[in-house]
């Protein structure tokens, strides 16, 4: 009776701890998701390709200061308790959320829109450091013994279903508005929701107790003084902390941002596939692979951590070049055969907020069920055309579109190779008076340094590869996340044991 009692107990700390998660990472993939449009927002619009890789910098920087956030409030949590802390995350996190969709455009202010944009991004990877901690930690102290990777896993989905929440509302905010009114204003709409969200978090989380772990080391004075350096002054601890790191998190923290960021910005940017396509697309491999996190996470509490993280890792470095080989080939053209008779052409004069464009549309459609259609823009000052902008948009059908999906998909089973045990693992090897600040670091520098620069660099890479001529530029920024992973594999393979990832809670 006692065991119901409790697993009904851990279902409502569960309940809470994911919302409040959920919708964090909701806030903080909204800016990612929407990236290529917001290039168009926030940065000068003369260099399309500088303005892009700009937000993707600018989005990186919310990653870069997620270990800062990690030391903040993990040294609060490890003093104050869990649940105050990660309150004040999330409410952090849902305002910076808000006020991104409230940002004038550049047209309007000017060089103030990227910085203010910067700030909050800023803001919100200081939130995000404190909260994944803080909820992971207050879940995994509520756990019975021997099961805290299948509970802990729980925790782990909450960060794909804010992703594809995200890409959800963006999709049905583009159904239902027309592509200018999407453009003009519509965009700002998935920030300004964000609002609502927090405060229904924030009315569950505030009627939460602390944990039980952490009222039974403050009640035995068993609590840290200066939980910072417990952590990493001690060499001891240090040393578990340097291996969370290079033998576990950095990995995962590429692994994680191949499969769900650098997948979308290669579809999008590399392969050309239309947005809503490719959002969709991402979305249903998101839903499908997501179950797997808690399969996964409950095969850790029966096999160890150990080896289904690195399982994870060793498929990641096997097989990302040929998975993403095999996805640039359904886009590629240049191996298509066009149906000439059905090549359709339109030119239209498109007024706007007092500007005036000649459009031209041309559809052409290929023999597999590709579509490609080829929209040029030629602005219109004084009846004489300016320099015309041409962009290629791909669509696929059929068998070409399920490929996609099923090629996404596998990518969605590495993360939860390396994801779902690694709440459990990081928990158990630290003590109970640091736990919050110690685990906290090596997840957020893994996580929001290595993982968080991923787009960035990878674009990069694969642009630099495409202007030196490499023929197989769209590879060029997959080394990236296979040298980490090579290396986290390495590091992890050799120095983790099994004994150091079955600690028992109550230290």
């Amino acid at each position: 009776m006692q065991e119901t009692v409790n697993k009904k107990g851990i279902w409502k700390v569960i309940g809470a701890s994911s919302l409040g998660t959920l919708i964090e990472w909701y806030d903080f993939f909204i800016f990612g998701s929407l990236s290529i449009v917001i290039a168009t927002k926030f940065f000068p619009a003369d260099n399309p390709t500088a303005a892009f890789l700009s937000t993707l910098a600018t989005f990186a920087a919310g990653f870069v200061v997620r270990p800062f956030g990690a030391l903040f409030f993990g040294r609060l949590g490890d003093l104050i308790g869990r649940k105050y802390t990660f309150m004040v995350t999330l409410m952090l996190m849902g305002g910076a959320t808000f006020l991104i969709g409230c940002v004038p455009s550049y047209e309007t202010i000017g060089f103030w829109a990227p910085l203010l944009v910067l700030i909050l991004r800023l803001l919100q990877g200081l939130a995000l450091g404190g909260e994944y901690g803080g909820a992971a930690t207050y879940v995994a102290e509520h756990s019975p013994p021997g099961e805290r990777g299948y509970w802990t896993s729980w925790i782990q989905t909450t960060a794909t279903f804010g992703l594809f929440i995200s890409l959800v509302v963006i999709l049905i905010t583009r159904t239902v508005l027309d592509e200018n009114q999407f453009d003009s204003w519509g965009w700002r709409v998935p920030f300004l929701l964000s609002i609502f969200m927090v405060y229904v978090s924030y009315l569950i989380r505030k009627n939460m107790d602390e944990s039980p772990e952490f009222k039974k080391a403050k009640s035995e004075g068993k609590t840290s003084t200066n939980p910072l350096k417990e952590s990493f002054g001690n060499k001891y601890n240090l040393k578990f902390v340097l291996l969370a790191l290079f033998g576990a998190a950095m990995g995962q923290g590429v692994v994680w941002y191949t499969g769900q960021f650098y997948s979308m910005s290669y579809m999008k940017t590399v392969m050309f596939l239309d947005s809503n396509q490719a959002d969709m697309i991402l979305g249903i491999a998101l839903l499908i692979g997501t179950p797997f996190f808690i399969v996964f996470g409950k095969l850790s509490d029966k096999v160890g951590r150990k080896w289904v993280m690195m399982t994870g890792l060793a498929l990641a470095i096997f097989t990302y070049r040929p998975i993403y080989e095999a996805m640039y080939q359904l886009t590629n053209l240049e191996n298509k055969q066009e149906n000439v008779d059905l090549r359709t052409t339109e030119n239209k004069l498109v007024v706007h907020d007092s500007k005036r464009d000649s459009v031209q549309t041309v559809n052409k459609f290929y023999t597999d069920g590709t579509n490609e259609k080829i929209t040029t823009t030629k602005h219109l000052v004084e009846n004489t055309e300016q320099t015309a902008q041409v962009k290629s948009t791909v669509f696929l059908s059929g068998s070409k579109y399920y490929m996609l999906i099923a090629l996404i998909f596998i990518q969605i089973i590495y993360i939860t190779l390396v994801y779902g045990p690694i709440a459990a693992f990081l928990v158990e090897i630290f003590p109970v008076k640091i736990r919050y600040t110690s685990m906290s670091l090596p997840y957020h520098i893994g996580n929001g340094i290595f993982g968080g620069l991923l787009p960035a660099v990878s674009t990069y890479l694969a642009m630099n590869a495409k202007t030196t001529g490499h023929s197989d530029f769209y590879l060029a920024g997959l080394w990236y996340p296979i040298i980490i992973s090579a290396v986290c594999f390495l590091i992890g393979s050799l120095y983790i044991t099994k004994s150091m990832t079955h600690k028992d809670l109550n230290q």
